[in-house]
């Protein structure tokens, strides 16, 4: 298994985890608005930073594999 196919199913591992914890907490969020809102801020970016981080390392290796392609 390539590296990079090892960090995605890590991230994708890790933002399953961040939604099953969302889930688990909305019903005791939902009584309340303001928690609601940061429930779903909260969620939503730790699986944007969890993908920005996954694109820069895609980015990386794709610049690292075109380094050292001659042309």
């Amino acid at each position: 298994m390539s590296p990079l196919a090892i960090k995605t199913c890590g991230y994708l591992v890790s933002t399953v985890s961040v939604l099953l914890l969302a889930i688990v907490a909305w019903p005791g969020a939902s009584k309340h608005p303001p928690l609601e809102i940061v429930l779903i801020f909260g969620a939503a970016t730790s699986v944007t930073g969890m993908g920005l981080r996954w694109l820069s390392y895609w980015i990386e290796e794709r610049r690292k594999k075109e380094a050292n392609d001659p042309v």
